[in-house]
């Protein structure tokens, strides 16, 4: 199933008259199972009990890390030990523009408790069983059910019966999001074919590199586009999950302002597939994702080992070609 949240009418300049901008960090703390703290805003706020990621505004002088950790503890008593940047969201409410920092919380001391009184409840990004949620962290959820791996198709440099064996190794591993990418089309989309058949079974989704018509036409959950058609293209289709290769911050924004469902960045370091290609490194990675809108894989030359790194420099995950398919 395609992701369905849309930024489209959610973002934008603020109605005329309305001046306040306000800041907010807000963590997404995450469990060993997956699972996702949410808190109820308490009587007295605006959208009194509407549930939301817990965090709060920056004070002066205050980076979004630092309210982040101070929020945290305040609202809930616990200490932030590991938490990295993720996604920026910014939404307009009748009262004030909010823009929120979104950081992930992978690592923490103490016990969640509503020191303010407020609600919390830990959640399945899949199943949220409160209502009401507020509006502005619809996209987040989207996000969140992403997996933290996009598989990358190499049916051509395999052969195509030791991929079938090895996509079928990683499947069965839990690799859940793969593009099908290959030199021929015919190749491409013989391959798409065979690999939704297996996919259905472990509930993996499927994007074509191509057009939105041939992932149509190939029963495909999704199309991956290129940068070129990324910024060609005057809107996203609906009805499938939309990802897009960026190598610049111009394309990254192009892909915010359409609303894919993710994009992907890189890459990172030296691959043979693109020899001529400068890497980025990290750092750089990092400063061109910052304040990003939306969920972006780090690529190129990276594997499984690399994961804790992407996301330290606020990637979402790690895309992988060759590395996807271990042979064992």
């Amino acid at each position: 199933m395609a992701i369905r949240a849309r930024l489209g009418g959610q973002f934008g300049a603020a109605p005329a008259g309305l001046s306040a901008l306000v800041q907010v960090a807000a963590a997404v703390i995450l469990r060993a199972d997956g699972a996702v703290l949410l808190a109820q805003r308490p009587p007295g706020k605006p959208y009194a009990g509407y549930w939301e990621f817990p965090g709060g505004k920056l004070e002066a002088d205050e980076t979004p890390a630092q309210a982040l950790a101070r929020e945290l503890h305040e609202e809930l008593g616990i200490v932030v030990r590991q938490a990295a940047p993720w996604l920026v969201q910014d939404f307009t409410y009748p009262h004030a523009r909010v823009v929120r920092h979104f950081f992930r919380v992978h690592a923490f001391e103490g016990h969640p408790t509503g020191r303010d009184g407020q609600a919390i409840a830990w959640q399945d990004p899949s199943a949220i069983d409160v209502a009401p949620l507020l509006p502005a962290n619809t996209r987040v959820l989207d996000a969140l059910r992403l997996p933290t791996r996009y598989a990358i198709t190499c049916e051509s440099d395999l052969g195509e019966s030791t991929f079938a064996d090895r996509a079928g190794r990683a499947l069965a591993a839990g690799v859940r999001l793969i593009q099908v990418r290959e030199p021929e089309l015919a190749a491409r989309d013989a391959l798409a074919r065979r690999l939704e058949r297996v996919a259905v079974t472990f509930g993996a989704r499927i994007l074509l590199n191509g057009t939105a018509d041939s992932a149509r036409a190939l029963g495909c959950a999704g199309v991956h586009w290129t940068s070129r058609r990324l910024m060609d293209a005057p809107s996203r289709p609906n009805d499938l999950m939309v990802a897009a290769s960026c190598h610049s911050r111009a394309e990254l924004d192009r892909a915010s302002a359409i609303g894919v469902d993710f994009a992907v960045l890189g890459p990172v370091v030296d691959t043979p597939t693109h020899p001529g290609a400068t890497a980025l490194g990290w750092p750089g990675f990092a400063a061109i994702i910052e304040g990003t809108r939306v969920p972006v894989f780090a690529l190129g030359g990276l594997q499984d080992a690399d994961l804790e790194a992407a996301i330290a420099y606020g990637a979402h995950g790690i895309a992988m070609r060759r590395h996807a398919w271990p042979p064992s």
